[in-house]
């Protein structure tokens, strides 16, 4: 029995020795005769040719197949197919080469049967089982000895691919594919006897992944035929987009037998989504009809990532491609250099093969004219003299061969393994007790394929445990060309070989992207967080889609797209965009427009002091001084210069030792003062309570008294002091509570108890001074100074009373400014309240600068 007798699809028992008639066979059969076993179908070879050594081809000569009506009620048509073949003609030419080497197989020859697939894998099912057959389905050698088929050179599909595989897989037939790099091939266990001369796909989409994080295109849909190749590239494409930025937007699929209102539906998915780069891993003839209708719907302003099964393909380099497929990069096998193959397609005509419905097909596709007029055909008829130009780029273009390459480089890969095997010396071969395959009688399974390697146009050729190649691609963009066509232009290249990071080379400036822009396009679902700000995950959807929310004060981010916002360190603080964490700003009392405001008042109140001070000093010997006891008068303007200049100690940069004077030289000389005032109070309420001269009250108040009081009571106030610095001193304070985002300088008080004992001191003193002025007031006589000190402590007190809740509430420099102002208010209060009038009446009235006036004896 037949091979064939295997399948039943191609074959079946006849009863009939005549010719079958599908219509006799329901109706009256005829007489038994012979059970003889009848060829019914047939699945013609596109090429055939003979040799010592048969390899089998399989090519999707043409696409876009319209599959017959089996209904089994007569015989079924032949599977219509429209569309390719200049890869089986590479097949031919390295076959042609090979038998015409003296090197290589010297004294074989190799011969050929191509098949069709019509990129199907049901086509491509029946090509493998017809290719299993020998030369002639008709006379085909029983099932004994050798295989006449040593090794498949096929198939460009994974799908197609994975359906001859299987079925060559139990005759332990090598297939070498050319143009299928799905990843589901490097099982082992399911796929032994594949090879391929085309990159897994693991390393395709890793290069894809690396292109997308690369161009930072984070938001991506993602489009697949509906087959293993696609199936299996997309789930490696998503397992590689693992960790990274880049979030896939939809996936959708293209049916395998093309359905238009499916098509339209992905178009819409595509118009509508704001992810504007599409990864597309389908074949070329799925492409053709869906790229059709993708332009009758004029969709524009998608940035196409295009995989190696179309990224090259001939059939897009129509000029009417460009407005919608310009820009489109991918990544494209290794082209190779094949020196003969121009001249070899150009020896294909119609005169050389009369009857090949192929070359006919050819020449209606070139020149829209027939050289073989049939009934069907309804183009004009050729002459079939007419000579292929470079004009049929679609056919002619051998500049940079890609797949055509990988089909002659698996055919040379054949070639060697066989020529190792026929160079095996018995005693020294891999098989049973060192032996040899015999010439005239090799298996296909005693190939040397999994150890072949050789160079080919300065290419090493191996495969590896999986049966994979080298793992390289170019980098290919759609430019367009003089003539307005599309032109595949190589912008960088991959290679697996090189450690992680360094596989990736792109030349960026030769890219022209979609819409023919320079730019590279913008792809995301949300815009990228600028430094400042950080990301926030919507919810419920993808982590691509987020909202940039501005860093708070005191954080700061500095890279795009930020996840957290970082603390800036303890002395520092955020730029106003919070990009950059600065050194806070440094706050105290400087010479700025308030310290110099302050400076010039202390200075002036000093001035003015003094100024008193000479006037007195200048009138002593008049009565309006004398009376008013000289001495402490001039005791009083002493500590009231100190008063005012003291306030300087508050402006400036905060040290230690300015610290530790600001309050005790403040607090010690408005001592003195108040010490002072006190002391002139007590005189005066004793110079007018006195009934009698002579009473012993002024006895207990004269000079020496009045410094005593003026001494012990100022003493009290150093003493106080004193211990003040001893315990716990004022110091220098950086503080960052009050507003982060200063370090405000300022002199801590060290001990609040002893700040407010000298504050509570002072205000002793003052409220004594107050009361028993106030006691004086009303006693008589013209110049009864009670009153004007009663005044004074009026203006004192209220003050430093609206001091303390001022001084707590005001940060930093402006408490210092609050406490200077208090000192120079005070100050100033004492200073005319009680210096005032004095020199009101010495400078402006001098006739009432007599004993007798102030007495109140003058003569009216």
């Amino acid at each position: 029995m037949t091979l064939l007798a295997l399948f039943p699809l191609l074959y079946s028992v006849s009863v009939f020795t005549s010719t079958y008639s599908p219509i006799s066979s329901f109706t009256s059969p005829a007489p038994f005769v012979a059970e003889v076993c009848t060829l019914q179908n047939s699945f013609k070879p596109a090429f055939v040719s003979k040799g010592d050594y048969v390899v089998g081809g399989i090519f999707p000569l043409h696409y876009n197949q319209e599959m017959p009506d089996l209904n089994c009620t007569y015989k079924p048509p032949p599977v219509k197919c429209n569309g390719a073949f200049r890869w089986a003609q590479t097949m031919r030419l390295a076959v042609d080469e090979i038998n015409q080497s003296s090197e290589l197989l010297p004294n074989y020859t190799l011969g050929y049967k191509i098949f069709d697939s019509c990129a199907y894998p049901l086509t491509g099912q029946r090509a493998a089982l017809s290719v299993l057959n020998g030369l002639s389905e008709d006379d085909s050698p029983t099932c004994s000895g050798a295989s006449p088929l040593l090794a498949v050179i096929g198939e460009s599909g994974s799908a197609q691919s994975i359906v001859v595989s299987r079925i060559l897989q139990p005759f332990r037939i090598p297939m070498i594919s050319y143009f299928s790099s799905c990843a589901c091939f490097t099982d082992r266990r399911k796929y032994p006897t594949f090879f391929r001369v085309i990159p897994n796909d693991d390393y395709q989409v890793k290069a894809i992944a690396q292109l997308l994080v690369r161009f930072n295109w984070t938001w991506v849909g993602l489009v697949r035929g509906d087959h293993e190749y696609g199936r299996f590239a997309v789930q490696g494409l998503m397992r590689e987009l693992q960790g990274t930025r880049v979030c896939v937007a939809y996936q959708e699929m293209i049916p395998l037998l093309y359905n238009r209102q499916r098509a339209l539906e992905i178009m819409q998915v595509m118009r509508s989504s704001l992810a504007k780069v599409v990864v597309v891993f389908s074949a070329e003839g799925e492409m053709t009809p869906f790229l059709r209708d993708y332009m009758m719907q004029n969709i524009t302003g998608i940035q196409w990532v295009a995989s190696e099964a179309w990224v090259t393909a001939s059939v897009f380099t129509g000029s009417e491609y460009y407005p919608y497929l310009g820009g489109t990069i991918g990544f494209g096998i290794r082209k190779g250099h094949i020196s003969r193959l121009s001249d070899y397609l150009q020896t294909v005509n119609p005169t050389k093969y009369p009857n090949n419905l192929l070359v006919g097909e050819l020449w209606e596709a070139l020149y829209g004219c027939s050289p073989f007029p049939t009934s069907i055909s309804q183009a004009p008829p050729c002459s079939g003299q007419e000579s292929l130009l470079e004009q049929h780029s679609a056919y002619m273009n051998t500049s940079s061969p890609r797949v055509a390459y990988n089909v002659y480089k698996a055919v040379y890969a054949i070639a060697h393994s066989l020529h190792n095997l026929l160079l095996c010396q018995p005693g020294s071969g891999p098989f049973q007790n060192d032996s040899c395959a015999q010439s005239n009688n090799i298996h296909p399974w005693q190939y040397y394929l999994q150890e072949v390697t050789f160079n080919i146009a300065g290419e090493e050729v191996d495969f590896d445990l999986k049966g994979d190649s080298v793992p390289y691609y170019d980098i290919i963009n759609w430019q367009r060309g003089t003539g307005g066509n599309i032109e595949f232009v190589n912008v960088g290249l991959f290679d697996g070989t090189k450690p992680d990071g360094e596989e990736l080379v792109i030349q960026e400036d030769r890219i022209m992207w979609t819409g023919h822009q320079s730019e590279v396009p913008v792809s995301v679902c949300s815009a990228s967080c600028l430094p400042g700000s950080r990301k926030a995950v919507r919810r419920g959807e993808p982590v691509c889609c987020f909202d940039c929310v501005p860093c708070d004060s005191g954080k700061i981010s500095n890279q795009t797209n930020s996840i957290e916002c970082t603390f800036c360190p303890e002395d520092f603080w955020s730029n106003k965009d919070r990009t950059a964490c600065i050194l806070k700003k440094v706050e105290y009392l400087t010479y700025d427009s308030l310290g110099i405001a302050l400076t010039v008042i202390s200075v002036f109140g000093a001035c003015l002091t003094l100024a008193i001070f000479g006037v007195f000093f200048y009138h002593r010997k008049t009565a309006i001084v004398r009376v008013n006891n000289s001495e402490l008068s001039f005791f009083i303007l002493f500590a009231l210069t100190l008063c005012f200049l003291c306030s300087l100690v508050f402006i400036g940069k905060p040290t230690s030792w300015s610290c530790m004077l600001r309050h005790t030289a403040f607090s010690i000389t408005f001592s003195l003062c108040i010490s002072c005032i006190l002391g002139k109070t007590l005189v005066v309420l004793a110079a007018f309570t006195a009934t009698r001269p002579g009473d012993n009250i002024m006895k207990w108040l004269g000079p020496k008294q009045q410094r005593a009081i003026i001494f012990s009571s100022t003493l009290v106030q150093v003493v106080i002091c004193a211990a003040w610095l001893i315990d716990a001193p004022p110091f220098p304070s950086r503080n960052t509570h009050y507003e982060r985002s200063k370090i405000i300088l300022e002199c801590s008080v060290g001990s609040s108890l002893a700040f407010w004992c000298v504050l509570g001191y002072i205000g002793l003193q003052a409220c004594l001074c107050f009361v028993l002025a106030f006691l004086a007031r009303k006693l008589p006589g013209n110049f009864n100074e009670a009153k004007f000190i009663t005044f004074s402590m009026l203006i004192f007190c209220a003050v430093w009373l609206a001091f303390i809740p001022a001084y707590i509430s005001s940060p930093g420099n402006y408490a210092d400014a609050v406490e200077s102002f208090a000192i120079l208010a005070s100050s100033f209060g004492l200073l005319f309240c009680l210096f005032a009038p004095k020199c009101y009446i010495i400078l402006l009235k001098p006739e009432k600068n007599t004993k007798q006036h102030l007495m109140g004896k003058e003569r009216k």
